[in-house]
């Protein structure tokens, strides 16, 4: 009997032991035993790599715009918005999951949870929107929907106070309580609850996509295709200067770069979230599901490079900033967004800017009045004509 006690014993201590192991999937506690560790070491060392080059250039960005004056213009605020939200998504959510990636599981506890959430979220929002206001500044640059307003200093910081005030309206209500941050499938990251079944839930995730993706998309596409319309009407106008059609061509191909850009980094992501939202019961590899969120965060890798170091202005400063000499830029033509002599410093030299629309299609302009001017000198009565449209929208070539 004792001997049967024992075994008894022995049988419920084995009992609770196994309870215990199976107990420690709790990814706060352990790793999940589902994953195999080799799919954490992959993520770490991606986690290592998109961290570290988005921290070096988002933080180069800012130090070039602090360092040379000449880019710290109106039409440049957003970008720089742009670069200090990716620098922050990577500074806090990239380094947590590295951490977490690294240790197999979420070790930092519920508090960090939230915040990477948060953090995650919040400033990956204000980037969103940051895209989506850059290109209505440049829509408002080219095409003045209000004829006798130009974009000022009052008018960027406007747009940057809408985007970080509309970024935390719509990313706080998690933290209380509409909505949560959740960990993910996989362990090591965290992010709105997607998976919930509650109404109250739903209605938030509805809200937030609307507003973060839906919105912003439609920001970016009527305005770079009413930038796009401007251009071509240009050019159909003066279709027989041989340098008309040129810049049309290759400010296409950047406003498809920049769409396609967008689309990559958060469809997934998007289209991620609705489907787990409409189907919260669905079945998702934990690792596919990881993707999309993972593949969310390399945009702030490639975001500097299409809206900044592809800009000539900016990879000048910056080959001046590696060379030592912080002030030589500062006397040249260089500053195109300068609001005197910048005209004729584009005309003259015919470079036609391949990273900003705002830059391109002035040039265009420009180009198309001088040679027009060139042409109908002789025949100029002042009445007003075409011509005078022309006059009026080289008002933003300065820009």
């Amino acid at each position: 009997m004792p001997a049967f006690v024992a075994v008894m014993e022995s049988s419920g201590s084995s009992v609770t032991e196994s309870t215990d192991i199976i107990k420690p999937d709790d990814p706060f506690t352990g790793p999940l035993k589902s994953i195999a560790p080799w799919n954490y070491t992959f993520l770490a060392c991606l986690m290592f790599i998109v961290t570290s080059l988005s921290l070096t250039e988002n933080f180069t960005v800012m130090l070039v715009t602090l360092r040379y004056k000449q880019l710290r213009k109106p039409l440049n605020y957003i970008i720089v918005n742009l670069s200090v939200a990716d620098f922050l998504v990577s500074l806090i959510g990239g380094t947590i999951s590295f951490l977490t990636n690294a240790h197999g599981y979420f070790f930092l506890g519920v508090w960090a949870c939230v915040l990477e959430g948060f953090a995650v979220t919040f400033f990956g929002i204000v980037a969103l929107w940051s895209l989506a206001i850059l290109a209505f500044e440049r829509f408002f640059v080219i095409c003045r929907p209000l004829k006798d307003v130009r974009l000022g200093g009052k008018h960027a910081a406007m747009g940057l106070v809408f985007v970080w005030i509309f970024s935390f309206i719509w990313t706080f209500p998690p933290v209380v309580g509409w909505n949560s941050y959740t960990i993910s499938k996989i362990g090591t990251t965290c992010e709105p609850n997607w998976y919930s079944t509650d109404y109250y839930d739903h209605t938030y995730i509805i809200t937030f996509f609307t507003t973060c993706f839906i919105l912003p998309l439609g920001v970016i596409i009527i305005s770079y295709g009413k930038l796009m319309q401007k251009l071509r009407k240009v050019s159909n106008t003066h279709g027989r200067l041989g340098n008309a059609r040129k810049p049309d061509r290759e400010v296409a191909r950047m406003v498809i770069v920049m769409i396609i850009a967008f689309m990559v980094g958060w469809t997934p992501y998007a289209a991620f979230s609705i489907i787990v939202t409409a189907c919260p019961t669905i079945h998702i590899d934990p690792r596919l599901g990881s993707i999309p969120a993972f593949f969310s965060k390399t945009a702030a890798v490639y975001n500097p490079i299409i809206y900044v170091f592809m800009n000539k202005q900016f990879r000048k400063c910056l080959i001046q900033m590696f060379k030592g000499n912080v002030t030589s830029l500062d006397s040249t033509n260089l500053n195109q967004t300068s609001d005197k002599g910048a005209i004729t410093a584009t005309v003259d030299s015919h470079l036609v800017e391949m990273s900003t629309i705002a830059a391109r299609i002035p040039v265009s302009m420009c180009n198309v009045e001088k040679s027009d001017e060139e042409e109908e000198e002789s025949d100029q009565s002042g009445n007003g004509g075409p011509k005078q449209l022309f006059v009026s929208d080289s008002r933003v070539c300065s820009l």
